[in-house]
């Protein structure tokens, strides 16, 4: 009698054989499916990679918080805050991957950009506040923008002017030299400064005018946020105009002044916020929240945008840089504005926030949706 096969063991054609070999196929078939999950985080499928971004030093401490958050989810955002203009420039250059600008792209800027259409999302408001280095001046001065002008003017000279004085009845104004200091590369700060000053100095108006870059009248050059903040600080009976983040890291007192509506309001989270209430927003969403008409607004406050092609793919960008890109939008647009108020930079409203994530949402690779 013929010994029956040993165990585990089958004949050939055997059906336990049969049985066996279709359960390794599909494990087999399950193992790869696992690898390649697995391996999906490190490709442009589930994001992760590196962009590389330039522009706005006002913007500069929201790209360095967010890009320590994302370097956790496999991210590497690389940001030069190297100015507005400057940003715009490279990017139009094609040597990074995102411009940061706090002013909406000009037609001139998007002339420039000759890789495809452009898209400015906004990402956050901040107030540019006059910050001052003042002995004895405790509490925040009441400046209005005439005023303000003169003093960048060259026109009002010294802390006890008439002028200053007039604004804050009841104040001990010391008799010292007004230093001015102003920026001296092309600053979406500037323009924004500008811009304010241009709307309540006809002089101004005509004589400087508002751009990115401008002829200034007096004062002292410093490159940046920090640059300025840096020069005020250093040189008493100074003053400035620096991103509010700036200022109170730098322990400034800074000027509440007088908006739209004739009220003397300080620069806050909350007056930041409040600026970006009841502005007009066009299709492009480049839009500006200087000299906001709601009268609870802060009159210096700033948008800041990030700036990339509609469609990464087609501008020379690989789908992974172009799928990255989406991710560093959409987490700007989502969990990234909890953490602004964080840094004193403004949330968006609800209505404009999710215009913003609308554009998001049209960002493509060689035609496809992201």
């Amino acid at each position: 009698m013929r010994a029956s096969p040993a165990h585990g063991q089958s004949k050939k054609g055997d059906p336990l054989r049969s049985r066996i070999w279709v359960v390794l196929g599909a494990v087999l078939v399950l193992a790869l499916a696992v690898a390649a999950c697995g391996s999906s985080k490190n490709t442009s499928t589930a994001g992760g990679g590196t962009v590389n971004g330039a522009g706005s030093t006002f913007a500069a401490p929201i790209y360095s918080q967010w890009g320590s958050t994302l370097k956790g989810q496999g991210l590497t955002v690389n940001y030069q805050p190297v100015g507005s203009g400057a940003g715009v420039a490279q990017f139009a250059a094609g040597t990074v991957d995102f411009g940061a600008s706090d002013p909406a792209l000009t037609p001139a800027d998007r002339k420039t950009i000759k890789k495809g259409d452009a898209v400015q999302i906004p990402t956050a408001f901040g107030a540019i506040t006059v910050s001052y280095n003042l002995s004895g001046v405790k509490a925040g001065l009441k400046l209005d923008g005439t005023t303000v002008a003169d003093i960048f003017l060259g026109k009002v000279k010294n802390w006890s002017a008439p002028e200053i004085r007039k604004l804050n009845p009841g104040v001990t104004l010391p008799s010292q030299a007004i230093t001015v200091v102003h920026r001296s590369d092309e600053s979406g700060t500037t323009k924004g400064f500008t811009t304010f000053l241009s709307a309540y100095s006809p002089t101004w108006k005509s004589k400087v005018g508002a751009d990115k870059t401008v002829k200034w009248p007096t004062g002292t050059g410093a490159k940046g946020n920090d640059g300025v903040a840096a020069a005020v600080k250093q040189q008493p009976g100074a003053v400035g105009y620096v991103e509010e983040a700036y200022a109170l890291q730098n322990n400034f007192t800074t000027a509440a002044v007088k908006n739209r509506t004739g009220k003397f309001v300080a620069p806050s989270l909350a007056t930041t916020t409040a600026a970006g209430v009841g502005v007009k927003v066009p299709a492009d969403l480049g839009l500006s929240i200087i000299d906001s008409p709601n009268p609870t607004a802060y009159p210096i406050a700033s948008q800041t945008f990030v700036i990339l092609y509609k469609d990464a793919c087609k501008a020379g960008k690989s789908k992974q840089t172009a799928t990255a890109l989406k991710q560093f939008v959409d987490y700007a647009l989502g969990d990234g504005q909890n953490v602004l108020s964080q840094l004193q930079y403004g949330k968006l409203p609800p209505a404009l926030l999710s215009q913003a994530k609308t554009a998001a949402g049209t960002l493509q690779c060689n035609g496809k949706a992201l």
